[in-house]
């Protein structure tokens, strides 16, 4: 089921938000465009990586090749968009995604983002980069409103979220553990429309 859309409106299909920018240090330019099956081995790989060294998601143990493609169609199929930062090269250096986020049709306005992006490329502006299509998506989409839950120890993240206009609404104490320690979670919202 497509929690993302209600019985009485029909949903625009995923808009194609294809754009080139510099990085920081405006060495190279960084394409930001929907992602296809052919990028999957690369979103995989900065997922797993994330997974094994960080806490920007709490699972322990690497996804594969298939159950990311399951994930990938799903979202194709409820019209949730996945972007892929690509530099010139050809190389996928960071994957952004909006998700259902919550299983009751009541939250079909609402989607969750995940923003990844590859360990040598942080701190560059590619999370920047991955995050505006995501907001735009979710306008153009008639979200009302877009949810992070972010690790309490990811502060660039969280400055990332409220440069977009993101607002801290909650903040879980020791709701995970991972690498032998308790986790914090921070929920940031932010609003699209005003009806």
């Amino acid at each position: 089921m497509n929690h993302l859309v209600s019985t009485n409106r029909s949903m625009p299909s995923i808009p194609d938000l294809t754009t080139a920018a510099p990085l920081k240090n405006g060495a190279i330019n960084v394409i930001v465009r929907p992602a296809t099956h052919d990028d999957l081995s690369a979103i995989l790989e900065i997922y797993n990586e994330a997974v094994l060294n960080t806490t920007a998601s709490y699972e322990y143990r690497p996804s594969t090749l298939e159950s990311r493609a399951a994930w990938f169609d799903a979202h194709l199929q409820n019209r949730l968009p996945v972007f892929v930062a690509q530099l010139e090269n050809g190389q996928i250096v960071g994957w952004s995604a909006l998700n259902s986020f919550r299983s009751a049709e009541g939250y079909h306005c609402t989607a969750e983002n995940s923003i990844y992006v590859a360990a040598d490329k942080r701190g560059q502006g590619i999370g920047k980069l991955l995050l505006a299509p995501l907001i735009t998506a979710g306008q153009q989409l008639g979200l009302h409103s877009l949810i992070a839950g972010i690790d309490a120890a990811n502060v660039a993240s969280i400055r990332l979220h409220a440069a977009f206009g993101f607002e801290q609404v909650g903040y879980l104490k020791q709701v995970a553990r991972k690498f032998d320690r308790w986790l914090d979670l921070v929920l940031m919202q932010r609003l699209l429309s005003q009806d």
